[in-house]
């Protein structure tokens, strides 16, 4: 009898090697390789191969009918606007998040408003049992005849209940959980993950079911297995928060059928995920005003400005390397804006600890948050407080310019909205912008001059 052949794949970034390694050559973790049976191609392709396959030709783009797909809308906008305006019908979507950040209730949630609407939903839980599913969603007030729950690890069993139902939704979670019997290595495993989602998604193309499928993530908060994963899957969505806040971000990195980076915002409460309208003043309500070291700045996150708040403490240093500390925002742009303000502002922040923070628990990343940031280390510095009414605006250069930012007009007419009286940009976004009424435009041209009109 001729011996299986077997391969060591390593489980964080689906590297294979012949032989067990102890550390991998290309993610670099130690202790990651398992032995897995190789599958040949005729285990890899029966599977679910009912029908006849016919070879299709190549056809040129001019003769592809372009036919608009009719999402599918659901009562939560927040969750539309993260989709790109609704569920797209035999799309895959992958969601991730922390355990316990409320993956599960969300997409309970989101089966229950679709089975509301007449949408025949189907939950698969490889984690809950019937019993704890109907627990969950007794507490969210959720019972609705057209929302059916099943309790499945076996992914021939799963499609097998998805063609004799023939849903109009799907829920799996999670992909960890779910096993093929003619792979040989254990659920959540490289292999399994890989063959389940590929199966998964032909069910979805083929039938036009729309899927999501929850992942695992790993202590660094990414999506647990080999980038494969998200490569396979139409979209990806991450759910974040802080355990200590209620409000959860779901934000978009990857939509084939939308635009990237969009964000929806969520407060989780008793009876469940409810959708924040209007974050900016959910996030300015508490807001210090007259302290130094407040700015307020306007971000974007996708299609949506959001003003939100940017606090610092410079306090002198009881050591000899002061510390650069940041929350919700690249730890590596506090000490390069300081930087800046020491060599262009004349500010002497070399023997200064740095303790900025964005409130609210919001995570920003764009460069336009530079000026705000700048801004308000120079306050705390000086211990003299901003105006109530500012907002900020800009990217700051090593040589300390103020460069322009993109979307220019859809910040300010958020600042406005919110009752704010002065924006202070760059001096290069206000050539061609209609100035609205109720609210006066600064452009600056380096970080010295706004640093003199915002303290003046």
């Amino acid at each position: 009898m001729a011996k299986k052949k077997t391969v060591f794949m390593c489980q964080e970034c689906g590297y294979e090697s012949p032989k067990w390694m102890g550390k991998c050559p290309a993610c670099h973790q130690w202790n990651t390789f398992v032995e897995e049976k190789l599958q040949t191609t005729k285990e890899r392709h029966t599977f679910g191969q009912q029908e006849s396959r016919t070879r299709r030709k190549p056809t040129t783009i001019s003769e592809v009918s372009m036919q608009d797909e009719k999402r599918i809308r659901i009562d939560m906008e927040e969750m539309n606007r993260v989709l790109g305006g609704g569920v797209v019908p035999g799309s895959l979507v992958l969601i991730g998040g922390d355990p316990g950040i409320g993956k599960s209730t969300l997409l309970l949630q989101l089966s229950s408003q679709l089975a509301a609407a007449k949408h025949a939903a189907l939950y698969i839980s490889g984690e809950e049992s019937e019993k704890q599913t109907k627990l969950r969603a007794s507490r969210l007030n959720i019972n609705n005849d057209s929302l059916y729950i099943l309790s499945e690890t076996n992914l021939e069993y799963v499609i097998d209940s998805i063609n004799e139902m023939n849903p109009d939704f799907v829920v799996i979670d999670s992909i960890q959980t779910i096993y093929l019997d003619t792979v040989t290595s254990a659920a959540g495993s490289v292999s399994q993950v890989r063959e389940c989602t590929s199966a998964l998604m032909k069910v979805a193309k083929t039938k036009g079911i729309p899927i999501f499928i929850v992942g695992h993530v790993t202590k660094e908060g990414a999506i647990a297995g080999p980038r494969l994963l998200e490569h396979m899957v139409d979209t990806v969505l991450y759910f974040e928060g802080e355990r200590h806040h209620a409000f959860r971000i779901l934000r978009s990195v990857k939509n084939r059928f939308g635009s990237t980076h969009e964000m929806g915002i969520f407060e989780m409460k008793e009876e469940g995920l409810v959708e924040v309208s209007n974050p900016s003043e959910i996030f300015l309500e508490e807001r210090s005003q007259g302290i130094a070291g407040s700015t307020i700045v306007a971000s974007m996150e996708g299609t949506r400005p959001m003003l939100v708040e940017i606090q610092a403490l410079i306090s002198p240093t009881q050591f000899g390397n002061a510390r650069r500390m940041a929350t919700g925002l690249d730890h590596n742009r506090v000490p390069l804006l300081m930087a800046v303000l020491e060599k262009r502002a004349g500010l002497l922040l070399q023997n200064q600890d740095a303790y900025v923070k964005v409130a609210g628990g919001v995570k920003l990343d764009e460069p336009a948050i530079d000026l705000a940031v700048a801004v308000c280390i120079a306050s705390s510095f000086r211990d003299q407080p901003t105006q109530k009414d500012d907002v900020f605006i800009g990217e700051v250069g090593l040589t300390g310019e103020i460069r322009r930012v993109s979307r220019i007009e859809q910040r300010i007419k958020e600042a406005q909205k919110l009752g704010f009286k002065r924006v202070i940009l760059p001096n290069r976004n206000l050539s061609g912008i209609t100035k609205p009424d109720g609210i006066d435009l600064v452009g600056v041209d380096s970080v010295h001059d706004a640093l003199r009109i915002a303290l003046e």
